[in-house]
């Protein structure tokens, strides 16, 4: 397939991810979309993101299993030639108190929502380097910053979205005299739709009250950040985490 760019979106079956890939559709515009176990939801965002134009591959696979991500870039390349951008928005929020945390809850979340993205990044480094819109999106959550608000903890999660953030940066500095730029994205309470949500409606509820803009964000206010940072207008912001959660940081 010839396209303009080509991009990867993990997680892309449902929410942000799915988002993502609508916003991004256009005819020019190649994207793999990839999510663990949802071929429903993963068929739906497919077909929505052809009719909008873009050439779409899809994979299924557990980026925690060794080699998936690999195989992910690899099935990329075939598709369209090479990788220009990667979304990854892959992950899973583990609701816990603090004593209920163990050592394996941490390094289970730090290898969920951390590691994914670097293998895909080491993976897919010469492609990026190459091409002239070469980009790296993470989104983080304001978890990894942001302790009880409206009561909620996510100790092993903050772990895991911390780590991604640390090595968003180190690979932004290794990266940026290549002109490859790599930021994160962290949303507030945000509407999960067409997925697992960690909170229950009440909580939903409390939430939009404990945000400054009074509602919780939809998926496609942070697809729409995400999309930015994609564009050759950003090409000088590169290591910064763009917290999109409608004031709630500032409490």
């Amino acid at each position: 397939m010839s396209v303009e760019r080509a991009v990867v979106i993990t997680g892309a079956a449902s929410g942000i991810g799915a988002a993502t890939a609508l916003a991004l559709a256009a005819p020019g515009t190649g994207l793999m979309l990839t999510t663990r176990g949802n071929a429903a939801g993963l068929a739906a965002t497919v077909t929505a993101a052809r009719a909008a134009g873009a050439e779409v591959a899809e994979m299924l696979g557990d980026l925690t299993t060794p080699g998936v991500a690999e195989a992910l870039i690899e099935a990329t390349r075939a598709a369209f030639g090479r990788v220009d951008q990667i979304v990854s928005n892959a992950g899973k929020a583990e609701k816990a108190r603090v004593a209920e945390v163990g050592a394996a809850d941490v390094l289970r979340a730090v290898n969920v929502n951390a590691l994914p993205v670097l293998a895909l990044a080491n993976a897919a480094r010469d492609d990026l380097v190459a091409s002239p819109v070469g980009r790296i999106v993470a989104v983080s959550s304001f978890v990894a910053n942001d302790f009880g608000i409206n009561g909620t903890v996510f100790p092993a999660t903050a772990a895991g979205k911390a780590a991604l953030e640390a090595l968003m940066k180190a690979l932004a500095f290794e990266l940026a005299p290549t002109g490859v730029t790599v930021n994160c994205v962290a949303p507030g309470f945000t509407r999960k739709r067409g997925g697992h949500a960690a909170l229950g409606e009440a909580a939903w509820i409390a939430a939009a009250e404990a945000t400054p803009s009074g509602r919780i964000a939809e998926p496609e206010d942070i697809a729409a950040a995400i999309a930015f940072f994609l564009t050759p207008g950003a090409a000088h912001i590169t290591g910064q985490v763009l917290r999109v959660d409608g004031g709630l940081s500032l409490q």
